[in-house]
């Protein structure tokens, strides 16, 4: 069983209270005994060294003084690592990009472990290798620092580390989302992380293993990484009030993260809001039905609770009838199981109420139910009492205008049901532009992609569509790409300010600098400025 206490200031510090983690198949085979089992542990009715195998780890919770701790240590470590030579700094995302290629399928096996699905788990590992592969170290670090030249100067625009930034990952896709915190640290950061309460095993077990062998092997300071397994309000509570914190990445609901990056405004800290996704696909009238129809499948993935599957379909109604027919085909080859499983790709749904109020929603207001809308047990058959997964569900909604009166189409969901909007053949004058339209006025932007055959098309809805962090055409929606952005993004997505979020450099700031040699302070203020720039 692995056994993590608080990591503060390089030193392990075991605790008092432990939360324990069981294996999520365990769970799913028999939830009472295991939550017996949990709760025993925790209590201190059953000895840890009594603990059946499919208890794989522990991790001790962090008090106050241990909270504190971590924030004071990781401000002296910051003033030290900011000043490392960009390089240095780099280096570490390269050595953790290989840590992580080397551990790869011990990565895969503890987010199994936690709940994941092996397929999407693979795909997890796949994008923090993209997130941190050589193509995008090159992008930042052109990023990073930019030199001119002149006779009597040499001007600096570079990037400045934050300070101390502090890391709250979500709890349903800890680990992939906690790893974006090496690029803080390669900001020149030093970086405080919750482990959620929940599911803290992988956070705490990822970062041991990985950023922290990464920041000695390029001989960065210990302290420059804390981790803790805490309360969230009172950790909260604690970074907010804290003059040591300058910036707050924080993973959650729209509702609340809009609300508390006004907090940490009012605060003096910089909020970095990875927040809910809605995101939107759209296939034209010559889109490569198979092909789109295999991506928008991609919205039932994890039971549609990943922010960045596609949420909304907007589908040209000119082929609409055939690619509703291609979905449903997929849809019900999506099936739930045991994580370990490999044709898993259904998780459970923690609240199929929602979904159900949700779905008769969309049904009341016009919507039609083309598959799914049942609850299934772990096996796949129906059990509406206590199923934990819900069926893939696809309802077609007719015309544009009023789809967005529906729960289902103006909000991220978070379940399994994917809304295919089709436009009245009467509106199909003007139709690019108005789904254009209807994609720029959804309130979330997260990823919004395309499929069609036409250049044309590609080159107007490229130009028309403002919103969102990532933009694809003609490709998967949740797949990974080297350079380009994997989070981040505007609207409800990322808050005011939003968008795609690179942490390296939302966890930075922009300073110009300038290094003069031989020039008198009265020339370089009345200097006629239309003379050459070198002069």
């Amino acid at each position: 069983m692995l056994s993590y206490g608080s990591y503060v200031d390089g030193q392990d510090r075991p605790g008092t209270q432990w939360v324990y983690t069981v294996r999520a198949s365990a769970m799913l085979r028999d939830f009472f005994g295991s939550v017996r089992t949990k709760r025993g542990l925790e209590q201190g009715t059953i000895a840890p060294e009594d603990a059946p195998q499919d208890v794989i780890g522990r991790c001790a919770v962090a008090d106050q003084h241990e909270m504190e701790a971590a924030l004071q240590s990781a401000a002296r470590a910051a003033a030290e690592w900011s000043a490392a030579p960009l390089a240095t700094r780099l280096r570490l995302v390269e050595v953790f990009h290989d840590l992580v290629r080397e551990k790869h399928d011990e990565i895969v096996d503890l987010m199994i472990a936690e709940g994941h699905p092996s397929a999407l788990a693979r795909w997890e590992a796949s994008g923090i290798l993209a997130n941190t592969a050589a193509e995008t170290r090159e992008f930042l670090a052109s990023q990073m620092e930019h030199r001119v030249a002149t006779a009597q100067r040499e001007l600096t625009v570079r990037r400045v580390a934050d300070g101390v930034v502090c890391l709250n990952p979500p709890q349903n896709a800890t680990v992939a989302n906690v790893l974006l915190g090496v690029w803080a640290l390669a900001a020149g950061n030093a970086l405080v992380v919750r482990a959620p309460r929940s599911a803290p095993l992988g956070v705490m077990h990822i970062l041991r293993e990985l950023i922290a062998p990464a920041l000695e092997a390029v001989g960065a300071p210990a302290a420059a990484l804390s981790v803790l397994c805490s309360d969230a309000p009172a950790t909260m509570r604690t970074w907010l009030e804290s003059p040591l914190v300058d910036d707050v990445m924080y993973f959650g609901g729209s509702r609340q993260g809009i609300d508390f990056g006004a907090r940490c405004v009012a605060a003096g800290k910089k909020p970095v809001l990875e927040l809910a996704g809605n995101d939107i696909c759209v296939v034209w009238h010559d889109a490569d039905l198979d092909l789109a129809a295999e991506a928008l499948t991609e919205a039932f993935y994890g039971s549609g609770q990943i922010c960045m599957v596609p949420n909304v379909a907007v589908v040209h109604p000119a082929v609409a009838d055939e690619l509703l027919e291609k979905l449903a085909a997929r849809a019900a080859t999506i099936r739930p199981g045991y994580p370990e499983e490999p044709g898993t790709l259904l998780s459970p749904v923690l609240r199929p109420d929602f979904f159900k109020a949700v779905l008769d929603q969309a049904l009341e207001g016009g919507a039609h139910l083309v598959c799914g809308g049942r609850r299934l047990d772990v096996a796949g058959a129906q059990d509406e009492v206590g199923g934990l997964f819900l069926e893939p569900t696809v309802v077609r909604v007719d015309g544009l205008k009023r789809a967005r009166d529906l729960e289902a189409v103006r909000h991220e969901t978070f379940f399994p049901l994917l809304p295919v909007v089709v436009p009245e053949r009467a509106e199909t004058q003007g139709l690019l532009e108005a789904v254009v339209e209807f994609v720029n006025t959804n309130e979330y932007g997260l990823r919004n992609s395309m499929w069609t055959g036409d250049q044309q098309v590609i080159d107007r809805f490229l130009a028309g569509v403002r919103g969102g962090g990532l933009l694809k055409v003609n490709d998967s929606h949740i797949g990974f790409l080297p350079v380009l952005p994997t989070h981040g993004g505007t609207g409800l997505t990322g808050g005011p300010g939003g968008e795609a979020n690179y942490p390296m450099l939302r966890t930075s700031h922009l300073q110009g600098v300038s290094v003069a040699r031989g020039v008198r302070p009265a020339d370089a203020v009345f200097t006629d400025l239309t003379r050459k720039a070198s002069a």
